[in-house]
This record gives structure tokens, sequence and C-alpha cells, in this order.
């Protein structure tokens, strides 16, 4: 089986006179499937919809070329993470692999020399954090691997495996260290008994937080890797996301179908409960925070909208919720931010891209197809580097996606989004093809 990357390049325009030109590949949906797709979601009555489903007579061309095709994958691609000029990827078959975000780059011709860790288990998330990374495993552990930056393609060496030898030793003699893991089982309070599904980074980098199936999440120094704290029966059911803002919030989504909001105030010995947000009709799957902290976007199993969660405000700054995103006919998997682009992928096998216009409305600004399963992970940043025309303008993005297909092929798309746009405009080009 092969991993794929492929990619499109996208120019927004708004002059009328160009809406004639050819319409890109399927890359995108056409005008009708997508717009009736917007509105096509009933699920969460209780929540307003924040999309506009109005039909344009005269949607904006997007134009797109095709970057690249990366092989190398032979199991399911479960995380990808973006540091430097490189791009990681884990995978159901334990395979961490480092790609050149260069589509021309000779790595891609010979994918055997790009995977730099293996032998363990599923990799479920990946961080990087300087010359480290780590990376969480369905066998209960989080490793940390020491990158090599002069040859990054060679194999790395795994300097600790979470929690560490000196770590349980320290705590093996004290009762109070244990904890009833089911019936007739304790363990110490340091390690995972499931999966860990995801992991996050504190702001400075000096502290990494875990959550796992196992309810829990865990708190761990990033210099020495020992385990600072764990918050035991932090939901009813298991953890499935995690993000941190820059206020050091920390945002728990789970099967339990609620989201925790947590805090650890100075002088405090753990993190304490601050809120509970509770919408979702199913699982938390997914969370994504915008890069000012003012919205919280959360993807759940079976409902396909996103619910959006805005600052009520108050001197307590707790999330409400503002409405939902619908456009998605299937679970939401995962939720990256990029800018002031929101980037979502889905069980339906299509990766959308949400801004967020006047007000609290949000446009669908496009639909990406070819996947032939669910979308299960995404990573996304700004490209620097694109050489633009002479008629274009804005920012352009890269946004990666790794899916559960057959193929394991993850489209990765640049898109080249004007910036220069009034909420007309936004309307306007709600249902581009």
């Amino acid at each position: 089986m092969d991993l794929k990357l492929s990619s499109g390049r996208y120019d927004m325009t708004y002059d009328d006179q160009d809406s004639n030109q050819s319409q890109p590949s399927n890359l995108c949906s056409n005008s009708s499937s997508f717009n009736s797709s917007l509105s096509s979601q009933s699920s969460l009555l209780s929540v307003p919809s924040l999309t506009h489903s109005k039909q344009v007579e005269h949607p904006a061309p997007a134009f797109h070329n095709h970057l690249a095709t990366l092989k190398g994958h032979s199991s399911y691609v479960f995380s990808l993470a973006l540091a430097g000029k490189h791009l990681y990827s884990g995978s159901s078959n334990s395979e961490i692999r480092v790609w050149s975000r260069d589509p021309s780059s000779s790595v891609h011709k010979n994918p055997s020399l790009n995977t730099v860790a293996e032998g363990y288990s599923a990799v479920k998330s990946i961080l990087i954090l300087g010359d480290k990374l780590f990376s969480a495993h369905q066998d209960h552990k989080i490793r940390a691997w020491k990158i090599d930056h002069i040859t990054p393609h060679q194999k790395y060496k795994c300097i600790a495996t979470l929690p560490t030898v000196n770590d349980r030793c320290m705590r093996l003699f004290s009762a109070n260290n244990y904890i009833q893991v089911r019936r007739h089982k304790k363990c110490t309070w340091v390690h995972h008994v499931d999966t860990i599904s995801a992991l996050a980074l504190s702001r400075d980098g000096s502290l990494l937080y875990s959550v796992s199936w196992d309810r829990t999440f865990k708190v761990w120094k990033t210099s020495n890797f020992d385990c600072l704290e764990s918050i035991w029966n932090a939901h009813d059911d298991a953890i499935n996301a995690i993000v941190l803002s820059n206020d050091a919030h920390v945002y728990t989504g789970s099967a339990d179908k609620k989201i925790k909001v947590w805090k650890k105030n100075d002088g405090d010995k753990k993190h304490s409960l601050v809120a509970t947000l509770e919408k979702h009709k199913s699982a938390v799957n997914a969370l994504a925070l915008t890069t000012d902290d003012s919205i919280l976007y959360s993807g759940a199993a079976s409902d396909g909208s996103i619910i959006v969660w805005e600052k009520n405000g108050g001197d307590d700054h707790h999330m409400v919720a503002a409405g939902a995103l619908k456009g998605h006919n299937r679970a939401i998997l995962c939720l990256t931010v990029v800018s002031d682009l929101l980037c979502s992928g889905s069980a339906d096998k299509t990766v959308r891209i949400w801004r967020k216009g006047i007000g609290k409305n949000h446009s669908c600004l496009a639909v990406f197809e070819g996947h032939r399963g669910p979308v299960k992970c995404l990573a996304a940043a700004v490209d620097n580097n694109h050489t633009r025309d002479t008629n274009g303008s804005g920012t352009s993005y890269l946004v990666y996606s790794g899916s559960l297909d057959f193929d394991n092929y993850f489209p990765f798309t640049d898109l080249s989004l004007m910036h220069n746009i009034d909420s007309k405009d936004m309307m306007d080009f709600i249902g581009f093809t």
C-alpha cells in the first residue's frame, strides 16, 4: 500500500468577468452539491447554523495545480506534524516517517530512506519540540526521540519512554502512589493504562500534556520527562482530544460528549475543573483553538457539525456555544487552525476549509474530495516560499491531510486566499468550485 500526497494551488478572484474560466479537478466539489451539503445537517437543533446556504449565482473560480504524490506508508496514517522544512507522519503499523515539504525533493522518490522510527505500536499523535520528537502510542506509552537535524532521515534514537524507569521506581514503595484501574488491578498514577490519544505542549514548551482512553490527562516535564500530575477520571469515558490556550487553560474532549476546561492557578498543586461545555450529542473527537484563543472549535462523532464556542465576555472568560458549522455529513475526526482558517477532516472522506466572516458567520471556502477513506489527521501552515503571479495577492497556505483509505494517501493542498474582501465577497464565494 502507498501513501500518496497531492496538492492544488487555489487563487480566489472576485471579478465577475472571470467566472467563465475553467474549473478545477475533483479536489473541490461542484457548486450545487456543495451548497446543498451546507444545509443538510439538522442534528444540533439547539445550536444555530453559522454557515450560509444561499445558492451562489456566480461562484468565484478557483485555480490549482498538482504538486506531488508521495508514496511510502504501508498502513493507515494516524498523525501528522510540521516542523521547519519537514512533515512528520505516524501510522497504524508504528512507523514514523519524515518528508521534505519541498515536493521536488529526491527523498520522495526513495521512501525507504525516510522511516526514522518503527517497531512499537500505532502512532496516535506526534509533536516536535526543538530536537525532540514526542510520539503517543496505542501501547499506553509516550516516546521521546532525538532528532538529528544534520542528517534528518537517519534513524532517530529513542531517548526516553514515558513513564521513565526512574519515575516508576520512585513510586513503587508507597501505597499512596497506586490507583485502582480495574476491579483486581492497581498501578502507579504515572502510568496510562489505555491508548494515548493526543498530546499538547505548553506555550513555553516546558510541559507536555497527554490524554488517554483511560479517562485521564497527565502533565510531564519535557526536560527530564518526569510525570508531574495526573487527573484521574477527568471524564466519564475515553478522552480523544486536548488543546491548550495561551493563558494555560486546558480543553479536553471526550467520548462522554463533554468538553471540560481546566486551569492550574498560581499556588495550586493540580489543575482544577473550571467549566464543562455540553452541546454535542455524540463523542467529541477533535478540538482546535484560534490563535488568539477567542474561539474554540469542536467536532463530534455522528452529527457532522462543528460547534463554534466563543468567550462570553465576562470576567470568567468561559466559552459559550455561538453556533454550528454544517457541511460534513459524517463524523468530524480532526481539526486544525492556521491563521484565520479552520480546516476540518471527516469520515465523509472530505476536507473542508472555513473562514470566519463578519459577526459570527463562517464561510466554507472549499471542499476537497479524493480520499477513499475517512480523513484522520490534518496539519497546516503558511507557505512562505510560494512565488505568486503578478495578478496574485494575499497569503498562501499549505494544508496536509492523512486518511484511513486503503491506499493511505493524504492530498495536501496549497491554498492561496484573498484577504482584502468584504462581507459580500465572503458570501459570494461560498460555493466556489
